[in-house]
C-alpha cells in the first residue's frame, strides 16, 4: 500500500514538473517574441530609407524615423525580452523547488510585468498611431 502511495506521489510530481517546463517554455517564446517584435521596429527605420531609394526617392530627404522613437522603443522591447526570458528562468527554479518540498506558493511578478508590458506597448503605439493622422 505504502508502495502504491509512493509511485502515484511519484507520477504526480512528474506531471507537476512537466506542467512547470512547459509553463517556463512558454514564457520563453512570449520574450523571444518581443524581443523579435523589438527588432522588427528598431530596424524599421532603415527598411524606409531602403524602399524610398529603391522607389526612385532620395533616402536622405526621407523623414527621420529613429528620430520619433523607433531606435529607442525597438530597443528597450529587445531588453524588456531579455528581462522576461530570466524572470521565468529563476520562476521555473523556484517552482520546481517548491514543487520538490510540497510547498508550492503561487507567485504573480511574471504575470503582472508582462501584462503591464504588453499594455503600455499598445498604448505607446495607439498614442504614435494617433499623432501620425
Amino acid at each position: 500500500m505504502a508502495n502504491e502511495m509512493q509511485q502515484v506521489d511519484k507520477k504526480l510530481k512528474t506531471r507537476d514538473h512537466l506542467a512547470n517546463e512547459r509553463t517556463f517554455l512558454a514564457w520563453i517564446r512570449t520574450s523571444i517574441g518581443i524581443m523579435a517584435f523589438g527588432f522588427v521596429v528598431e530596424k524599421f527605420a532603415l527598411f524606409i530609407k531602403k524602399i524610398t531609394y529603391f522607389l526612385g526617392g532620395n533616402a536622405h530627404q526621407t523623414p527621420d524615423v529613429t528620430s520619433g522613437g523607433s531606435s529607442a522603443f525597438g530597443i528597450a522591447l529587445v531588453i524588456l525580452g531579455a528581462l522576461i526570458c530570466l524572470l521565468a528562468f529563476i520562476k521555473y527554479k523556484q517552482n520546481e523547488k517548491q514543487i520538490d518540498s510540497d510547498s508550492f506558493k503561487p507567485s504573480i511578478l511574471l504575470d503582472l510585468m508582462l501584462t503591464l508590458s504588453v499594455l503600455s506597448i499598445g498604448v505607446f503605439i495607439a498614442i504614435y498611431l494617433f499623432s501620425n493622422v
